[in-house]
């Protein structure tokens, strides 16, 4: 496994991003497009793909969410790649963006299954901010980067 990491600004990148959580999120949980895909997903996004042989199997959106904070989000691993630490490098190629970016602070709402997962990478939880979706209860978190 020969695992390239790029960082998806444009259309044809951003394909990379969609075919994973097609893949990994809406077909595994019965998420319709509509909702996997939101008022983030822009021609702007910015997206973390992790390639392996030019085959997208990892990614994370981050997009800018008020002065100097980065949102993390849409994290997802395709299920036959699960368990080879590509999230946790999604996740850190997205905080590296994020600094050059100039911000300091990434925040997220995880899924609450998740949230030892990103514990581990630095991340505080705030158990009293809990979001209920409509496919996931989620808990926010974040992360000073500097």
């Amino acid at each position: 496994m020969s695992i390239q990491v790029m960082r998806a600004v444009e259309t044809w990148q951003h394909a990379g991003a969609y075919y994973v959580r097609i893949q990994a999120m809406a077909k595994q949980y019965h998420i319709t497009l509509r909702e996997e895909f939101d008022g983030h997903d822009t021609p702007d996004a910015k997206y973390i793909v992790l390639l392996d042989d030019d085959f997208p199997v990892a990614t994370c959106r981050l997009y800018e969410y008020g002065d100097k904070t980065m949102m993390l989000g849409r994290v997802v691993v395709l299920p036959e790649y699960r368990g080879k630490g590509l999230g946790r490098q999604a996740v850190m190629e997205a905080e590296k963006w994020a600094l050059a970016l100039g911000c300091t602070k990434a925040v997220l709402e995880s899924r609450d299954t998740a949230v030892g997962f990103y514990e581990k990478l630095g991340y505080a939880a705030y158990p009293d901010r809990i979001i209920h979706g409509g496919t996931f209860t989620c808990i926010y978190m974040e992360k000073s980067l500097y």
